[in-house]
């Protein structure tokens, strides 16, 4: 099987949460779809105060990925000039 039909693509939505001195990540969540993904950060972000949905694409058996891609950014979200914390 060629390498490239093992590639994936993951969609995760990471919240946060306030704590003292600023905000901490949530536990991530995988959505099945970008669109699922999108509905799932909108709705955290009226009770959260940074929510980041991404996508990103790789090879999980070899573990190499791709950069990760915003999907889309609500709040503040903890993180460098792309808008991820990681």
């Amino acid at each position: 099987m060629a390498e490239s039909s093992q590639r994936k693509t993951y969609f995760v939505i990471q919240s946060f949460s306030r704590e003292r001195g600023g905000l901490r990540m949530d536990s991530p969540v995988q959505a099945q779809s970008e669109a699922s993904a999108l509905r799932q950060a909108e709705r955290l972000s009226e009770r959260k105060p940074g929510v980041i949905a991404f996508s990103r694409t790789g090879n999980p058996t070899t573990g190499e990925f791709d950069e990760p891609v915003v999907i889309a950014s609500y709040g503040r979200v903890p993180g460098n000039e792309e808008g991820l914390p990681f």
